[in-house]
């Protein structure tokens, strides 16, 4: 049977019904018609099932399809960032997803955020070392976001978590550095002691109060592969430990400071400035180990407890039985002072009866570190320098780190702050604080005496004071301009504001917007 509308395909009024199908078929090109064979079917309950079409489904399938593919998607998204993050608790972190979203787990741009805030607190929780920073890093979102994420995290578990430890993450930034690979398993040992012992010294001195304490865990590592002969540039550190090389140099800088006042309780302390603290290091820390394993008791200053052979030492440097390769080099003038009146235990007391002239303590030192580059260079024949039946005190002084002290092993903020290192210092914020005050102060101070200079004139009578006033001020034009340059914007304001009758006590607080906004701006409204 032949059809007069034209085909789809050729567009030729060629078209034909199939007997057997009952479909519309062109015979020039072939094609089958669309539509042309629709029969409803109406069997009712027992008639052929069709397909029902319900709330949520894309095509073919259901809703417990999409919401298995959205569980394996996440799970398997999990799994992908506690491998890249290191964290072997996946199940634990995988828990507490399920627990927090009911099941329901969850997809888009927020849901990486939420599982790397989850790994952070399961980490924290069971005190183990994960900076937020490098869980940021991995997940590649900002540190702020995580942290707010982390905050609700916590608040819906209803947990507090542990203070962060800092000397877990300086553990964790050695043996996972590869510059540290290369040193044997003690060495390792040794340097882990010897930035344990510099950062709990660190929070003694409140380098890290109020402060992020992972720059401050960058500073100790390049300070302790210096004195371990290891290439470690700060700027890599900080990579490493995804902090910022600007505050990592400032905490390097601080560390160094701190340690150059310590170092100023040495005879040659003086001498030891930032840039060759290093090169003192193993003597200062020694130094700070002595004291911190001496037991503080203001009444008997005793050092036969700390551990130190005091004798020892002085007979070492003073020996005539050493050769430092030299033979004019003999030290007679001052060895009568350490050679009389000795006793097997010395005390500050006992020490301070012998008049030691501090040049005498300075030359020992310098001639020792003179000749201590052609010493090492001999190598393991070194003890060709030393005579027969002598004490090897350069191999003692090249081995100078003890670890005996406290300090080298984890310690509470309580321990730490009892242990005694050659310093007390302030936290550094307190200590600025005190000078702006104080800076502050003396422009209040200052400002007044040009208030009073403008209120109050000199006159023909006025005293000595306006006198010595007038030949400050009154001179050459060029001294009178740089006088005027002192003079800044600070300085305009605080005479606004006593201008104002602001409080003193309110100025030297230094908010100046929020007095400006209470007492000059909004002075006319009631």
């Amino acid at each position: 049977m032949e059809i007069s509308r034209a085909c789809r395909s050729c567009r030729e009024r060629t078209l034909e019904s199939d007997y057997v199908t009952g479909n519309t078929v062109c015979s020039s090109c072939g094609v089958v018609q669309d539509y042309d064979n629709f029969q409803a079917d109406f069997g009712g309950f027992n008639g052929p099932a069709g397909t029902f079409v319900r709330v949520g489904t894309a095509g073919t399938g259901s809703v417990c399809n999409y919401k298995e593919k959205k569980v394996y998607e996440a799970k398997r998204l999990i799994d992908e960032l506690m491998s890249e993050l290191g964290v072997s608790a996946s199940d634990e972190v995988r828990k507490m997803v399920e627990t927090i979203t009911e099941g329901e787990y969850g997809e888009g741009h927020w849901f990486p955020i939420f599982v790397g805030a989850c790994a952070y607190v399961v980490m924290r929780r069971d005190n183990k070392s994960l900076p937020i920073v490098e869980v940021a890093a991995v997940i590649r979102c900002d540190v702020h976001e995580l942290g707010r994420m982390v905050a609700r995290v916590v608040s819906n578990l209803g947990m507090k978590l542990p203070e962060f430890d800092i000397v877990i993450a300086f553990k964790r930034a050695i043996l996972n550095s590869h510059r540290f690979n290369v040193l044997s398993e003690d060495k390792v040992e040794r340097v882990l002691k010897q930035g344990i012992f510099l950062l709990q010294c660190s929070v003694k001195w409140f380098l890290t109060t109020g402060r992020r304490p992972l720059p401050m865990v960058a500073a100790v590592v390049v300070f302790v592969a210096k004195l371990n002969q290891v290439d470690a540039r700060i700027e890599d550190v900080a990579k490493e430990l995804h902090v910022a090389l600007a505050t990592t140099r400032l905490r390097y800088k601080e560390l160094l400071e701190s340690l150059v006042k310590v170092a100023q309780a040495l005879p040659w302390g003086k001498d030891i400035t930032v840039k060759n603290i290093v090169k003192n290091a193993p003597h200062v820390i020694q130094y700070m180990e002595l004291k911190s394993m001496g037991k503080r008791d203001k009444t008997n200053k005793s050092l036969e407890h700390v551990g130190f052979d005091l004798d020892d030492m002085v007979s070492d440097i003073t020996s005539k039985e050493i050769e430092y390769g030299t033979d004019d080099y003999c030290i007679q003038s001052d060895c009568q002072y350490f050679e009389a009146g000795r006793s097997s235990s010395w005390n500050i007391d006992e020490l301070d009866k012998f008049k030691i002239s501090p040049e005498c303590l300075s030359m020992i030192y310098s001639k020792f570190l003179d000749e201590v580059p052609h010493v090492n260079s001999v190598g393991e024949s070194g003890e060709e320098n030393i005579r027969k039946g002598g004490r090897k005190y350069v191999h003692a002084c090249t081995e100078w780190w003890k670890g005996q002290s406290e300090l080298s092993k984890k310690l509470f903020l309580k321990q730490i702050l009892g242990k005694d290192v050659g310093l007390n210092a302030m936290p550094p914020s307190y200590v600025t604080g005190c000078l702006a005050y104080q800076r502050r102060s003396e422009k209040i101070k200052a400002a007044k005496l040009r208030i009073d200079k403008v209120m109050r004139p000199a006159g023909p009578d006025s005293g000595d004071r306006d006198d010595s006033f007038l030949t400050k001020c009154v001179k050459t034009g060029k001294k009178r301009r740089k006088m005027q340059v002192d003079i800044d914007w600070e300085d305009f304001v605080i005479e606004t504001l006593l201008l104002h009758q602001v409080e003193e006590g309110e100025i030297e607080k230094g908010h100046y917007n929020t007095l400006l906004d209470l007492h000059v701006f909004n002075s006319g409204i009631l």
